[in-house]
This record gives C-alpha cells, structure tokens and sequence, in this order.
C-alpha cells in the first residue's frame, strides 16, 4: 500500500513484529532478539526499523541514517525479517508519531511492537510513551542487566494487569492493546555502545 507516499507491502491478516532503533551499530545481540521475537511470538515476519535519529541521544551517537540502514541489511539476513526505513521518509522522529502515522497500516495486519528489555525498563521516558502500549502490544525480549529493572519500571507497574504469559506468548498479536509478553532468552552481552567505544564485537 502507499502511505504518505512510501511504498509499504503488507499481506492481510499476517502477524508481524516492528522492531524499532538506532541500530548504531546493528549487532548479533539485535539479531537474537529479532529472532526469539520471531519465533516466541509465532510472527510471520519480523520489520527492523532504523530510526532517522533517537530524540533520547545526541546526533553524534546515532550516526550516519544510509550507512546504519545498509549495516542492518547485513545483518538482518533472515527470509523473515525486513529492514525498512520509512521512517525517514514519514519525517516522523518519535516512535509515537510513527505509529500514528502507521495507523492505516496496522489494521491490515496483526502488528506487535518488539523491544528490548533494556528499552522497556526505560520506556516512561520515551516521548508519549503511554501511547505506545496503548496502540500495539509489546513484546519484550530479555537483555543482559535489565530484567529486574524492565520488570518493576513505571511501564510493567501501569500495565501489570495487561500482561500475559510466556506459555500464552504466541497469543499476543491476537490480543487488543494494551498488552504485553515478556521473554526470556540466553543472554548476549553485545552493546551498541560498547562496539562504537571498541569494548565488544
């Protein structure tokens, strides 16, 4: 479908994860997420959505948009996942503004939006966060160092009513929001940071 002008493909009825960041750089840590997300969820397809520039940093850790877009194409080699970068070209800049944006969108299909536990334990200070967990459900991957904190942050105390179960996990895109999921997984230790300041791979 054309939206705003971009070209968005969309199958109807198909259960799809959008899985926003900087990806400044896209690390395997990003690609097991992806994955469990994948499979945890019983997704269809997996969309990785690079950001133009996260409103929570500096423009000098996001890096250059074209260079971070190609570096997850990459990395993103799986037939299931896609890597778009609508978003841009939208001109929106938080991920409340892009899911308005989207809302034609999402009624054709039956969309989640994948995070990390590290994004969740912070979400309260995303621009309009509460909108977020009102529009999608989130599914929420664990991460190295967050579990406890993504589980009692302001988020999971608000929606603690709306949370199901792992065992229910593949449930959640049938389920109206909010609602959320939280997985756990073998932990990696990458860290977009990290790599940009030489300390992993």
């Amino acid at each position: 479908m054309l939206l705003h002008g971009v070209d968005i493909p969309v199958i109807a009825g198909r259960r799809i994860g959008l899985y926003g960041g900087s990806f400044n750089p896209a690390h395997i840590g990003h690609f097991h997420v992806a994955e469990k997300a994948l499979y945890g969820f019983g997704l269809d397809e997996i969309w990785w959505m690079v950001s133009p520039q996260n409103p929570l940093k500096e423009k000098s850790e996001t890096g250059d948009f074209d260079e971070r877009v190609a570096a997850t194409r990459l990395l993103a080699d799986h037939p299931d996942f896609r890597v778009v970068s609508f978003e841009e070209r939208l001109g929106t800049t938080t991920t409340a503004q892009t899911l308005r944006e989207l809302k034609p969108l999402l009624g054709q299909g039956r969309f989640i939006w994948v995070m990390g536990a590290d994004s969740f334990a912070g979400l309260d200070r995303w621009n309009e966060w509460r909108q977020i967990p009102q529009t999608l459900p989130l599914g929420v991957i664990d991460r190295p160092g967050y579990s406890i904190r993504a589980l009692n942050s302001k988020a999971a105390r608000i929606y603690a009513g709306n949370r199901i179960l792992p065992r229910d996990s593949r449930l959640l895109c049938e389920l109206e929001a909010p609602a959320w999921c939280f997985l756990t997984m073998p932990r990696r230790h990458e860290s977009s940071t990290r790599i940009r300041n030489g300390q992993n791979k």
